[in-house]
């Protein structure tokens, strides 16, 4: 089983596939582990690895990847990770797709790495439309999960950090300012969100700032799962 240790962090990843690289962030909120991936309407693991180097990743304390949770984590920690697997792998430049928490994920990662990320397929993004208390649901049943291990790895104190440094925001996609997703430069390809918390308002926002962004809105059934496919492969390969 590939895993990248730094410190007491083990990231456990896969591989698949050779051309350019694309990083996968999974969906699962909390949970985002390569196993999510199965769920989707098309699973990029099989859709892309003919084409491209595709490296999947568990997110820490989700799948077979563990790290202690400290008091100040917030979502640069996990932008951290993911950029210091690409460095273990000697990748410098990357596509990356990512679902659900993904759309966060990948907009810390340009924020940070600009230069880093080609371009980008933003899968039905998490987002606020009156939904705070799901989030916090979704956090508090992950926490209690660690916390009920009784690790030196999980306190209380930290968990509860943790969750207000991820949630506890008004920002409507959690993670970043408009003011930067107005400015980001990066090519998007936005497949919209349809529920609670991937609202199809959230995506919509999200292509709607970032200028160099394209909407997908029906891409989850039926034909509309071929074509939104066929998409995401036109906009990598334009983008390549």
């Amino acid at each position: 089983m590939p895993t990248f240790t730094r410190g007491e962090i083990k990231i456990h990843f896969e591989e698949y596939g050779e051309g350019d690289p694309i990083l996968l962030i999974a969906p699962g909120g909390m949970r985002s582990a390569i196993s999510m991936w199965h769920h989707g309407p098309w699973n990029p693991i099989d859709a892309l690895q003919g084409q491209y180097r595709v490296i999947a990743m568990d997110q820490r304390n989700a799948g077979d990847s563990v790290a202690p949770v400290a008091v100040g984590d917030n979502w640069d920690t996990y932008t951290a990770d993911q950029l210091a697997l690409m460095d273990h792998l000697g990748i410098d430049q990357f596509h990356v797709a990512g679902m659900c928490i993904g759309g966060p994920y990948i907009l810390n990662l340009i924020k940070h790495a600009p230069e880093r990320v080609t371009s980008a397929l933003v899968l039905q993004t998490i987002g606020r439309d009156e939904n705070r208390d799901i989030f916090f649901a979704m956090y508090d049943m992950w926490a209690e999960d660690l916390l009920a291990a009784k690790s030196d790895n999980f306190s209380p104190e930290a968990m509860a950090s943790l969750r207000h440094a991820m949630f506890d925001n008004e920002l409507p996609l959690f993670c970043v300012e408009d003011d930067f997703v107005s400015q980001c430069q990066t090519p998007m390809l936005v497949f919209a969100g349809n529920d609670i918390y991937h609202p199809n308002s959230s995506s919509k926002h999200l292509a709607a700032l970032a200028p160099n962004a394209q909407l997908i809105e029906n891409w989850k059934e039926g034909a509309g799962v071929a074509q939104g496919l066929d998409r995401a492969l036109q906009f990598l390969q334009s983008n390549g």
